[in-house]
């Protein structure tokens, strides 16, 4: 059993109370790691630290060339430290090594890239409409930021906010999933040997209501980026409202991934599947609903189904491993009780659906699932189940793909196999979606914009506009002294 400490002001520290509470491995089902259990209290603590680091000391006197370079030096931390921060990864949250070890060590370009971009925010010089009048615009950081990541991958999804947070000059305060805590304290260790200073990133570690919520009503807190459930999203967006606290919002999707008859099956065919099975399921832009031309129905499940019988189910740290645990006995129960949903909707379970226990393992496999029949009005159509189960939809013309695809309330991200080139793209324009990908599936990049539409979020993360979400405009009027005739008229 290993404890934990919260990060705040550059020091490690327990909970005002004292209390801690345990973190599970999902492969084993046992716990493994204990943190501190965060109240009020110490949410005040971390946000006054950031507050004070952002309003005096070292780091508003920094250039933005210095923040660019101290985020270049941590990018180099991370690259050095891939496999132990992965490891980490895989005890909190059970997803596999090698998906990991490639992930946090990608994962360092987030901080690389917004590194390089810190000194070329730019402002402007606009040409005015009065005589004698210059004005100037700038952009300035928004103070203290709340950084709330969830369970699936907690250290990519905070370089997605940390990065362009830390770059735009903001202090920040991060609150990890409470399932998945250790690897974000790992990561403070890199933040204190890249040199940044003491008070501008703060951890603290708890639940939704106790500390989670404390975060995001605190008055002192100016932004709140939050990647998790939509439940969850409206009440914070909600909350945020209150004080007029800016947004960023990536929550759920039930991406379709829409395959043509023109479609080059041998990649189409493992593209559904990773679109699906991958990381269990457990990503926000998994292709959980899978539309397939009439024409090609049938030799498509029939090979899809082939394939995805002969995945390994197993210890995550094993490299023959494909299918590894959910990462929480919630999500198990979750994601089985939606498969009994789908059952008892009518639609027909052709593989999996039922928990799994692979030999040595006490943890939370499901098995993956296949569902034929399906409707685009049940549930497991509509509700993210957020785990490896896949509904798969008939369609005849492009124009019924467009209306199955769109009808859902949410808009993440869709997928389009097709060698028409101009089909192609007409799809991508008419799908509701942050993001179309053709002939591909789950690739993002911290070049390129990510976020969604309808009920998937707010805002974008990644690319030149995340830096902009941490960013404020400034209009500064420059006269030169002249007579006014009269000084009840606006100029």
């Amino acid at each position: 059993m290993q404890d934990y400490q919260m990060y705040i002001d550059g020091k490690w520290c327990d909970a005002e109370s004292g209390e801690r509470f345990p973190s599970a491995n999902p492969y084993t089902g046992l716990d493994w790691a204990r943190f501190p259990k965060a109240s009020a209290s110490d949410v005040d603590r971390a946000v006054q630290a950031a507050h004070m680091a952002f309003t005096e000391g070292d780091w508003p006197r920094w250039t933005a060339s210095a923040r660019g370079a101290a985020l270049v030096r941590l990018a180099g931390l991370i690259t050095e430290n891939s496999d132990k921060l992965a490891e980490i990864e895989v005890r909190d949250n059970g997803k596999l090594f090698a998906e990991m070890s490639n992930q946090c060590r990608y994962m360092a370009n987030w901080y690389a890239y917004y590194g390089g971009l810190a000194d070329k925010v730019e402002g402007s010089v606009p040409p005015i409409d009065k005589p004698g009048v210059v004005n100037m615009i700038t952009y300035e950081p928004l103070g203290v930021c709340a950084l709330i990541t969830p369970w699936n991958s907690p250290l990519l999804l905070l370089a997605w906010k940390l990065a362009p947070a830390l770059a735009a000059g903001n202090t920040v305060v991060i609150k990890p999933s409470e399932y998945t805590s250790a690897s974000t304290l790992e990561l403070m260790r890199l933040v204190e040997q890249a040199g940044i200073p003491a008070g501008v990133v703060n951890v603290i570690t708890g639940f939704g209501t106790e500390a989670g919520m404390p975060l995001v009503t605190h008055p002192l807190v100016r932004k709140i980026a939050f990647t998790g459930g939509e439940a969850a999203g409206r009440a914070i967006n909600e909350a945020a409202a209150r004080d007029f606290k800016k947004v960023t919002l990536e929550l759920g999707g039930k991406s379709p991934n829409i395959v043509f008859d023109d479609a080059d099956l041998d990649a189409a065919v493992p593209g559904a599947i990773s679109g699906i099975f991958a990381a269990s399921g457990q990503t926000c832009i998994a292709g959980s609903r899978l539309l397939l031309q009439d024409s090609i129905y049938d030799e498509f499940v029939d090979r899809l189904t082939d394939m995805t019988r002969a995945a390994v189910l197993g210890d995550p740290m094993d490299p023959a491993t494909n299918i590894s645990p959910v990462a929480t006995k919630a999500q198990h129960e979750k994601i089985l009780s939606y498969i009994d949903i789908a059952k008892a909707e009518g639609a027909t379970c052709i593989l999996g659906g039922n928990a799994a226990q692979p030999e040595g393992s006490g943890g939370y496999f499901v098995e993956p699932t296949i569902f034929t029949d399906v409707r685009n009005d049940m549930r497991i159509a509509q509700e993210e189940v957020f785990g490896p189960v896949l509904s798969i939809l008939r369609f005849h013309d492009e124009d019924e793909a467009v209306r199955i695809g769109n009808d859902t309330n949410y808009g993440l991200a869709a997928g389009v196999w097709t060698n028409d080139l101009t089909r192609a793209l007409r799809m991508s324009r008419r799908m509701q979606a942050g993001t179309v990908w053709v002939n591909t599936y789950r690739s993002t990049s911290y070049t390129t914009p990510f976020g969604g539409i309808k009920n998937s979020g707010l805002g974008r993360e990644n690319g030149m506009e995340a830096i902009k979400e941490y960013l404020q405009p400034k209009s500064i009027w420059l006269a030169e002294p002249q007579a006014v005739s009269n000084p009840f008229i606006r100029r």
